[in-house]
């Protein structure tokens, strides 16, 4: 595996990320519990299709076969996509969607501000405005899961439901395999297992605040990077692929 094959990968799996999130994010448009929530909500789904395009355009870039960001989106079947799992979940109530947040934002808030020192340019420059976007997003989360974890007794009941079924699609997120490998010796990728300690702390510290409890290690759902999915995975491709498919080439 070249570097150059090894960061288009890598930078597909970010995209990725952000393209199915973003997509889950979306599906809240109209449904959040107020006007000012879902605004919140849909500012930060366009962020994560913001990223996803600009991810999916540099991966099409070094794939070198042609291809546009759109390909990338809408071309693909499911196997051929490497997002992390819980990127896939359902919305669920208002919880799961908070806890969720609450468990990516803090990940991606300490992946991205690494990022920034990567050696790919266009990864760098793409890390430092992620990384502005994702400190909000972190700060949304987080007071979110405050409020009602220590909130009403229904509320406190939901937040630490989703917290324990949330939980062991975590893992995951620090999993490394040889593309992280090659590029952490390139100086392109992060080292994932520098940031898993602080990611519990940030994680521990909120659901203390918010007067819940932390789930206990269990086991962990993995995959993804292998293109191994949840049934959930396909249902949202049928959905984001649709007009691609019916009409093929067809031009915004």
């Amino acid at each position: 595996m070249t570097t150059k094959e090894a960061t288009f990968t890598y930078t597909l799996r970010l995209g990725d990320d952000a393209l199915i999130l973003g997509h889950r994010l979306s599906e809240l448009c109209s449904k959040a519990p107020f006007i000012e929530e879902d605004l919140a909500l849909t500012n930060i789904a366009l962020d994560m299709i913001g990223r996803a395009q600009a991810m999916l355009s540099h991966a099409a870039e070094l794939e070198g076969k042609g291809k546009t960001a759109d390909d990338l989106a809408y071309r693909r079947p499911e196997i051929n996509y490497y997002n992390h799992l819980i990127t896939e979940q359902p919305n669920g109530d208002f919880a799961h969607t908070i806890v969720r947040q609450l468990y990516l934002s803090a990940f991606e808030f300490l992946f991205y501000c690494e990022l920034e020192k990567s050696k790919d340019e266009t990864l760098a420059a793409i890390a430092k405005k992620a990384s502005k976007e994702v400190q909000y997003h972190w700060q949304h989360a987080m007071d979110w899961t405050i409020r009602l974890g220590d909130g009403t007794g229904e509320s406190k009941r939901r937040m630490q439901i989703a917290l324990y079924e949330l939980w062991m699609y975590t893992g995951e997120l620090f999993e490394m395999d040889a593309v992280d490998e090659t590029l952490i010796k390139a100086g392109i990728a992060v080292d994932l297992t520098s940031l898993k300690t602080q990611w519990l702390n940030l994680i521990k510290n909120t659901v203390t605040e918010a007067t819940l409890l932390m789930p206990d290690d269990t086991y962990m759902q993995s995959g993804s990077r292998k293109g191994i999915h949840s049934e959930h995975l396909g249902h949202i491709l049928s959905e984001l692929q649709y007009l691609q498919r019916a009409y093929p080439d067809a031009i915004w």
